[in-house]
């Protein structure tokens, strides 16, 4: 008997979100960085185990919002939950028990879904301090099991990802089986460049900035040609994308060119502009192209 379902991933931002989604799909359908708040949009990885099928939502880090950006990001992350056959809290284990996750937890306490935790880093923290962090979020929650990972080691993920194969319901998969992402080739090709925007500069540039794809070409010979445009909100920040000479922009070019061929199998030509938008997180346009619900 085959199974699938939907398990939204949530928590507070840079808990290792998108790390723990790419570990248990077994390849990267998510971007990821040290900085928070990567993630933007609601995102899902598709991983197999066996006869089931788990449909991973990868959702934006739940935090206080201050715009609408942050809004729409929150809003998509609890949306996920609301949709999801089970919930799957990710701790950072090493920050412990923020003020971010305080409000998931109070949020938490009238769901109507299963729910697992899964306590994310084990390997910055000692073993004493872990297991009574296990203890307290597993009285306080009522949680139905608690996992200790580490995402980027791969600690534990194997038991995760059987665990949640198991608690998945009776039924036919919904997406074929050599599909790891509901994500557009667009959307992706986006994110890859978004991503290295974001790890390059992370400490350069604060979070102002997107892309978008505006045009898509393949060719006959096989290859892709992309075009994107990175939207930023000051001339200071457009300078700092760009570098001395452009040397930035072509090292952001190179590293997403290379990340996108390696996604789509095939060459890869992209051409890179960037423009000032003082108030690119106002275009409802944009919000569509990355996968957000405008909210007033």
């Amino acid at each position: 008997m085959t199974r699938a379902g939907f398990v939204a991933v949530i928590g507070a931002p840079n808990a290792g979100k998108s790390t723990l989604v790419n570990a248990l799909v077994g390849q990267k359908v998510a971007i990821v960085s040290p900085k928070a708040q990567t993630t933007r949009s609601r995102l899902m990885g598709i991983a197999i185990d066996g006869e089931v099928q788990i449909l991973l939502v990868d959702t934006p880090g739940i935090f206080e919002p201050r715009r609408r950006l942050d809004r729409a990001m929150v809003a998509a992350a609890w949306t996920g939950a609301q949709d999801a056959d089970l919930i799957m809290l990710v701790i950072d284990v090493e920050a412990g028990v923020t003020a971010e996750v305080e409000r998931i937890i109070a949020s938490l306490s009238e769901r109507q879904r299963p729910l697992f935790i899964a306590l994310n880093k084990i390997d910055l923290i000692a073993k004493t301090k872990l297991l009574a962090l296990s203890a307290n979020l597993t009285k306080r929650l009522n949680s139905n099991k608690v996992f200790m990972i580490s995402a980027i080691q791969g600690d534990g993920v194997a038991d995760l990802k059987a665990a949640l194969a198991g608690a998945m319901p009776e039924g036919p998969w919904l997406y074929p089986e050599d599909e790891v992402t509901d994500s557009t080739d667009r959307m992706i090709a986006a994110e890859l460049t978004r991503e290295q925007i974001v790890n390059q500069l992370r400490q350069e540039l604060p979070y102002a900035s997107a892309v978008e794809t505006e045009t898509w070409e393949d060719r006959p010979d096989g290859s892709t040609a992309i075009r994107q445009q990175i939207l930023v909100e000051r001339s200071s920040q457009k300078a700092i994308v760009i570098g001395k000479g452009g040397r930035r922009l072509k090292e952001i070019g190179a590293a997403a060119r290379a990340q996108i061929a390696l996604h789509l199998g095939r060459p890869v030509h992209l051409f890179l502009h960037v423009k000032v938008s003082p108030r690119w997180d106002e275009d409802r346009g944009l919000y569509r192209e990355i996968g957000l619900e405008w909210t007033d």
